[in-house]
């Protein structure tokens, strides 16, 4: 069980166990950095192979500069799972447990389903500029979530990002404009690892948890442009009277 011990001020853990069918498991610890939500790398980490190099297969966007960065942050933090699941099949069932300090969540889905919660944390935690606007849905991770409960997740933490900024003395942006061209950069860096993945041997698992990732996001950015909010707006009768 979560052992509230295991997380503190000073760091925030999340413990996934992926169990196959053949009763084969595998166990995935992500430690952050409670201040930062930055992901701590084990100090004995193997040197990250040759397709995590940012030079190899770059997203089109990418604001990292080549002289000081040699590695793709997200593909060196999404190492580990392509080396375990690589050869692993994205319809695959698998029973996925996570435990974290307050609580634990087990559900039988597949291995896609399943990996695409994992791989969304380690790419927003990674250090990527452009993931970095959705550290705080990690700090609050849901795992397994809808396309209704991530878009409710979004939403939330936009609009009380702009609730911050008001109070700060800036100008708040009321509309999610902004929210908008946030999506559309995180789209392009899904696409662009899903991409680069393609490139090595692997299987499909680890491309469709990407994929899975993606979907989640394209319905965000839908709903904002054409402003298909009224499933949401109905919860919030009790606001108009």
């Amino acid at each position: 069980m979560p052992n509230p011990a295991e997380s503190n001020d000073e760091t925030i853990f999340f413990q996934y166990r992926f169990r196959l069918k053949s009763g084969e498991e595998t166990q995935f610890r992500v430690v952050l950095d409670g201040g930062t939500l930055n992901l701590r790398r084990a100090e004995e980490e193997a040197p990250p192979p040759s397709w995590t190099e940012l030079a190899f297969c770059t997203c089109p966007h990418c604001p990292l500069d080549p002289a000081r960065h040699r590695h793709c942050p997200i593909a060196v933090s999404l190492a580990g799972i392509v080396c375990a699941f690589g050869k692993a099949a994205s319809y695959e069932e698998v029973d996925v447990v996570l435990d974290t300090a307050e609580r634990r969540y087990e559900k039988h889905t597949t291995l896609q389903k399943g990996l695409s919660s994992l791989v969304g944390i380690y790419m927003v935690t990674s250090g990527c500029p452009v993931m970095e606007w959705l550290k705080p849905m990690v700090r609050f991770h849901l795992p397994f979530a809808t396309e209704e409960e991530t878009k409710y997740r979004v939403l939330s933490m936009y609009l009380l990002a702009q609730f911050f900024l008001r109070r700060r003395g800036e100008r708040p942006d009321w509309d999610m404009a902004g929210l908008v061209g946030i999506y559309e950069n995180v789209r392009l860096v899904n696409r662009g690892i899903a991409d680069r993945l393609s490139k090595i041997e692997i299987d499909d698992a680890n491309v469709n948890a990407l994929l899975i990732l993606d979907c989640f996001a394209g319905a965000v950015t839908f709903s904002l442009c054409r402003e298909r909010l009224a499933d949401l707006e109905s919860l919030f009768g009790a606001y108009f009277t």
